[in-house]
C-alpha cells in the first residue's frame, strides 16, 4: 500500500509555460488530480513534494483541490537546503512562500544553504527513503531537470522492487486532455 508519495516533474519553462492561466495547465491539474484520486482510493495519506516553479508547485494546488473531498490528505513540502528560492524574482519567492504556507509540514533536507550537488542527491535519497513512491510528470523521449530525478528512482527500483514508479508522460497528457475536452462537452 502507498501512504506517502513523492511528487516531481519538469520546471515551468520547460514545458513553455509561464503563466498561470496557461491552458496546458488546466490538463495537468487534470492528469495529476486523476493519477492522484487512484492512490487516494488505495489508502495515500500524503503528497511528498519540493517547491521547484512547475510540476511542483501546481502539485500542490491539485493537492489544495483535492482536499475539498479527501481532507484526511495531507501534503508535505521538503526543501532540498536552507535559502531555497532565495535567488528568485519577488513574485516567485512570494509565491514560494504561499506554497509553504498552505503545506500541512515544511522541513529542509540539509540545513545550509546550496553549496555543492551532494545537496540533491541527499534530498533524492532522503525523498526517496520516505516515501512509498513517485509520480512524475516526465517524459523519457523529452529529457529535462527530472531526468536525474527518473534515473535516481530507476537505480531505487532495482534496490527496491516494492518501490512504485508512476510517469505522466506526453503521450498520456495527450490523453488526459481528450478526456478533460469530451468531459467539457458532455457538460455542455
Amino acid at each position: 500500500m502507498l501512504r506517502r508519495l513523492w511528487l516531481t516533474g519538469y520546471r515551468g519553462y520547460e514545458l513553455n509555460i509561464y503563466q498561470e492561466k496557461d491552458p496546458k495547465l488546466t490538463v495537468i491539474n487534470y492528469a495529476l488530480k486523476n493519477a492522484l484520486k487512484s492512490y487516494l482510493d488505495d489508502g495515500l495519506e500524503w503528497v511528498i513534494t519540493g517547491a521547484q516553479l512547475g510540476v511542483e508547485q501546481w502539485a500542490m494546488a491539485a493537492v489544495n483541490d483535492l482536499k475539498l473531498d479527501y481532507p484526511e490528505l495531507k501534503i508535505a513540502v521538503m526543501l532540498p537546503f536552507a535559502e531555497f528560492g532565495k535567488q528568485w524574482n519577488e513574485k516567485n519567492q512570494a509565491q514560494l512562500n504561499q506554497v509553504l504556507a498552505k503545506a500541512d509540514f515544511t522541513g529542509q533536507v540539509s540545513q545550509r544553504p546550496y553549496q555543492n550537488p551532494s545537496q540533491l542527491k541527499n534530498y533524492q535519497t532522503f525523498m526517496s527513503e520516505h516515501t512509498d513512491g513517485a509520480l512524475l510528470l516526465y517524459d523519457p523521449e523529452s529529457p529535462g531537470k527530472p531526468s536525474y530525478d527518473y534515473e535516481f528512482l530507476q537505480q531505487k527500483i532495482v534496490r527496491d522492487p516494492n518501490y512504485q514508479l508512476q510517469l505522466i508522460d506526453f503521450y498520456q497528457l495527450q490523453d488526459e486532455a481528450e478526456n478533460l475536452s469530451e468531459q467539457q462537452r458532455d457538460d455542455w
